[in-house]
């Protein structure tokens, strides 16, 4: 048993070394850097952790984490709701052109984030996609600079999150669904279930894995997000959708704060690893 562990931890081996390099080192680096007060540049000071207790009491960076918990609603709740929603109805239905469907739903994962804020941005424009279908159905009072918007440009960018997400979302679970013993939902029905306890008693349960990893997913897309704001609204108006990643970038490259930009990045970091593992464990005591 001894000899079979050694070989197991050989074929690991490679992976995890590349795994350290590419992901442990840079990632304890980060974590002493953020103990200095740095520039990039000259000679760093050390400050232990004067950093991080400047960044939490900086309301910008409060902000930003705020808004990466209302990210998590667009990005990781709906679109594991759509995608649930989506892969019962397409399972249950034979449709005909179901994997055009599918293709088509999955495609946003497929095209970069740069692409997808470039092509949202285009719609949310003062004359773009979005205002010009709210005209042409009589809605004009509803039509406005959507990212430009205090109110509205953190939730408009929040449903780009839940278009990019739900496809994956949908392809995972349906992927997940096709696994299930057809005997339960046979018994299911049999005992007279409709569609509705059929998907609470027997497809919820049979996806408790997939919901974890499609929740891990999405949950790590919210939390650290920064391209489609960067290419999008630049954080603005104002800090209306700063997030923690664009923060980090701000520090970093606009003002010379890399120890700060540090510290700030180990907060998402432990943020994005608490959230995830309570995930895990309440999926764990759930289902």
């Amino acid at each position: 048993m001894r000899a079979n562990s050694r070989v197991a931890y050989l074929y690991i081996l490679p992976g995890f070394l590349v795994f350290a390099l590419f992901v442990l080192v840079p990632l304890g680096h980060t974590a002493w850097l953020s103990l200095y007060d740095w520039d990039g540049i000259t000679l760093g000071t050390w400050t232990g952790l004067d950093n991080y207790t400047e960044q939490l009491a900086d309301p910008d960076v409060r902000t930003a984490f705020s808004h990466s918990m209302v990210f998590l609603f667009f990005f990781a709740a709906l679109p594991v709701g759509l995608g649930l929603v989506l892969a019962s109805v397409l399972s249950r239905f034979r449709l005909r052109g179901l994997g055009f469907f599918r293709t088509v739903i999955f495609l946003p994962q497929v095209v970069t984030a740069v692409v997808v804020g470039i092509s949202w941005r285009w719609m949310y424009a003062d004359e773009g996609t979005i205002n010009q279908l709210l005209s042409a159905v009589g809605l004009d009072g509803l039509a406005r600079a959507w990212l430009g918007d205090f109110t509205w440009a953190l939730p408009a960018l929040g449903l780009v999150g839940t278009w990019v997400m739900s496809g994956l979302c949908m392809v995972l679970f349906l992927a997940g669904i096709s696994k299930i013993d057809a005997s339960l939902y046979e018994a299911a029905r049999v005992d007279g279930a409709g569609p509705v306890r059929e998907f609470f008693a027997v497809t919820l349960p049979g996806l408790k894995q997939e919901m974890a990893v499609g929740l891990t997913l999405t949950t790590i897309a919210a939390l650290r997000s920064f391209d489609l704001v960067y290419v999008t609204t630049g954080g603005g108006p104002g800090n209306a959708t700063n997030v923690p990643g664009f923060e980090i970038y701000k520090l970093a490259f606009r003002q010379g704060a890399v120890g700060e930009a540090c510290a700030v990045a180990v907060m998402l970091t432990v943020l994005i690893f608490t959230v995830v593992l309570l995930i895990t464990r309440l999926l764990r005591e759930k289902l």
